[in-house]
């Protein structure tokens, strides 16, 4: 076969390519497993004893034989042999199918063998996910196919959560961390297979894709396998060369594909959540029994979907059986897990319909075999930054022709599929892009950019992307690591900015973490960033108990602002020794502040080993307020609003959009309720139907031009709040005069009374 070629998956039994190079102690066992035709034998081999586990000396159990069966009807096995040859003679391998062929389980657990078989010696294998739940599901359902235990020979490792340990050979991580991994072993020495899923074109994967080229130059036993969907196929192909093996998965019997009927109803011009769960309970009522899934544009129509689904079900005919609503969204954490619990418990009281809500996470990830009935929304929310005014853009917008065509192929693998768009033909074909706009296009890239200079990248360009960023956000991203003082004159990372970069946190609140250690307010700086990383604490009551909920909050508000309530929400969370059922009771998110304990955790870790000084705790004092605010204004400098007509309009110092506060600001929740506040800092600024600036505190201008001057009195534009601040710097400069004078006054005349005791004593001497 020449390099280069597309090859289409072909039955092992014909296969005539020799493997002899790679059977050895782990590889032979496993290979001549597939060459036996009966699973009857297969746990006895030739002398009748238990067969043994290469990779941890165990015998398998039967439930390893039972799931090996499930494996082998999987679309990917009938490319095993093809794919294995292609490992062995190259050092890059494409892999190209739909979900649910199974690429994601099996290519990995094949990397492994060929990683045993060359006795691990040129190191371990990693396959990067785009999402931390698809890490997590994977390393578990590959750890029951290969019978061991997670966390031990298999792992995974995820923000904030890493379970792996030194027996770990193969660990499944999001592509942000093995991007991390880079910073302390850039040529990720560690490895000796890394997999690549492309499926979803993260900043992260992008940036993967480009630097592991450069990488296996200087490594060339370096293996690199990227698994991706035909859509991207030819793309990725081009990007590493015409010589690199593509390895096609077919569906079934080649050139036969399963048939997913696709149905359009126009609903675009109704309310989306209440026509998918009509069409749900349409389906219940009319259709075949299966599963279904429910694509709508965020987190919060699939809350919202899920409560209707879950009222209107009672009121169905029991006959018809039980319809049970499953949420799945990143916010769910490693509870997302429960997916798998729910649909494999039986009830026992008769049929039950499971019906996945998700968001866009379930495009290429999460596959499951019971689902027959796909309902897409086709729309989509996103957070689109804008570099021109550094904040964040929520846009609900169509998804592209390529996402409506995974999400309909994720009922592929049943013998009647049947996908439900509730939108119009015409919607399909005129009003969505052919592909989504990459996400390296659409995000804010400091931190990007920070991470490239910790690799010793001074020039983007010299980095190969599949596209590149705009000039004009890698620019932004370069001035605000200027501001921050993260570069040196030279353009590379100052010593300031080689400690941000040690910091998992975006550049601003690395940089008010770091300046917390000279305002000694560093165990207070901790909990405000954890809390910033996490989500949400703060969860939207039902109907009819907002005021509850409100009478619950002002407890842990604060009087100098939403960062100090932070503070307070965490500090009253570990008195209650981490009560889930406090959380509730209080309207709070127990996964959220759990989440954000870890994080601190980690911060803190991060300081004692970079020895950072951390001040003890003093969380209260008028003196510690101050310092927590000066803390804050040293990173988010940028990030300022002043009130322009007393009535709570928002003015950004650096741009002119106009916002309002978050309603759970504690300006507005707290009774009686204050004076809105002059000058405020702000965490987050989202352009949206409300416009409102969330998680907020009062400061005074004049710390602006103490611990900002670079940027306010030389950089922010020509306008009413650099008139104000410039005023109210030659004020400050005026009375810094005005005491140096009187200071230098009074040390002239201790001078001069001194010199007259002097003399005085000198004529009592003569």
């Amino acid at each position: 076969m020449e390099a280069g070629t597309k090859t289409e998956g072909i039955d092992p039994a014909s296969d005539s390519i020799s493997l002899s190079s790679l059977r050895s102690t782990g590889l032979n066992q496993t290979l001549d497993e597939d060459e036996e035709e009966g699973e009857e034998g297969a746990a006895l081999d030739c002398e009748g004893e238990l067969e043994v586990n290469p990779y941890d000396g165990l015998p398998f159990s039967s439930r390893y034989y039972e799931l090996l069966k499930q494996r082998k009807e999987l679309p990917v096995w009938r490319i095993k042999y093809l794919f294995m040859e292609n490992l062995e003679s190259s050092n890059i391998v494409l892999v190209s199918g739909d979900p649910g062929t199974g690429k994601s389980t099996q290519i990995p657990q094949w990397c492994v063998e060929y990683a045993l078989s060359m006795q691990y010696i040129n190191g371990l294998v990693a396959c990067t996910q785009s999402h931390s739940l698809a890490a997590l599901s994977l390393a578990l359902r590959v750890a029951d196919e290969m019978d061991l235990n997670l966390g031990h020979e298999v792992g995974f490792c995820v923000p904030y959560e890493d379970c792996c340990n030194p027996e770990t050979i193969l660990r499944y991580c999001t592509d942000d961390m093995l991007l991390n991994e880079m910073m302390s072993d850039p040529l990720l020495h560690q490895y000796g297979i890394i997999i690549i899923e492309a499926h979803e074109r993260t900043v992260a994967t992008d940036v993967l894709l480009g630097l592991l080229k450069d990488v296996l130059r200087q490594r060339q036993e370096l293996k690199i396998v990227v698994i991706t969907n035909p859509l991207l196929e030819e793309r990725l192909h081009t990007f590493y060369g015409e010589a690199t093996p593509i390895v096609q998965v077919p569906w079934l019997e080649e050139g036969m594909l399963p048939d997913v009927e696709v149905i359009y109803k126009d609903a675009h011009s109704q309310d989306l959540v209440a026509a998918a769960c009509h069409m749900v309970l349409d389906i219940h009522r009319k259709e075949e029994q299966g599963d279904i899934i429910v694509f709508l544009a965020d987190e919060k129509e699939v809350i919202e979907c899920c409560e209707a689904i879950e009222k209107e079900g009672v009121a169905l005919n029991s006959a018809l059986g039980e319809l049970l609503p499953i949420p799945l969204h990143p916010g769910l954490g490693s509870s997302a897990q429960k997916l798998y619990e729910s649909l494999s418990e039986q009830t026992g009281r008769g049929y039950r319909r499971n019906v996945i809500v998700t968001n866009s996470l379930a495009e290429s990830s999460f596959s499951l075999a019971t689902v027959c009935y796909i309902i897409d929304t086709g729309l989509e929310l996103k957070n689109v930054y804008n570099p021109r005014i550094r904040a964040d853009s929520q846009v609900y917008r169509p998804i592209s022709k390529s996402q409506a065509g995974l999400r309909r192929k994720r009922a592929i693998g049943n013998p009647r599929g049947i996908c439900f768009r509730l939108y119009s033909e015409a919607f399909y074909n005129k009003c969505m892009p052919d592909f989504p706009p990459p996400q390296v296009t659409e995000t804010n890239l400091s931190h990007l950019v920070l991470l490239l200079k910790r690799l010793d990248i001074a020039d983007m360009g010299q980095c190969d992307f599949l596209d590149r960023p705009a000039p004009e956000s890698l620019m932004q991203a370069l001035e605000d690591l200027d501001y921050l003082a993260a570069l040196d004159d030279d353009g590379n990372l100052s010593e300031v900015g080689i400690i941000m970069s040690e910091f998992p946190l975006d550049p601003q609140l690395a940089k008010a973490l770091i300046a917390s250690c000279e305002f000694d307010c560093v165990n207070e700086m901790l909990t405000i960033a954890a809390m910033l990383t996490a989500s949400p604490c703060f969860l939207a009551p039902p109907v009819k108990s907002e005021e509850a909920a409100a009478t619950r909050r002002r407890v842990l508000l604060h009087p100098d602002g939403d960062h100090f309530t932070l503070i307070n929400v965490f500090n009253a969370f570990k008195q209650h020794h981490d009560d889930e059922a406090w959380c509730g009771k209080n309207f709070l998110s127990y996964s959220a502040l759990k989440l954000a304990d870890v994080v601190r955790s980690e911060l803190l870790e991060v300081m004692q080993r970079i020895e950072l000084p951390i001040s003890p705790p003093s969380f209260g004092t008028p003196e510690n307020v101050l310092s927590i605010k000066r803390a804050l204004i040293s990173g988010y400098f940028l990030k300022v609003a002043r009130d322009v007509d007393g009535q709570g309009n928002y003015l950004m110092l650096t741009h002119k959009h106009v916002a309002h506060l978050h309603p759970f600001s504690c300006y507005l929740t707290r009774k009686p309720q204050p004076r809105t506040p002059s000058w405020v800092l702000f965490h987050e600024f989202t352009i949206s139907q409300d416009n409102c600036i969330s998680v907020v505190s009062e400061i005074q201008p004049e710390m602006l031009v103490e611990f900002a001057p670079q940027y306010y009195l030389s950089n922010l534009p020509a306008s009413e709040s650099r008139d104000l601040l410039m005023e109210l710097r030659e004020k400050i400069f005026r009375t810094e005069e005005q005491d140096e004078e009187t200071e230098t006054r009074k040390e002239s005349n201790t001078t001069q009374n001194t010199e007259g005791e002097e003399n005085k004593d000198l004529c009592s001497l003569q």
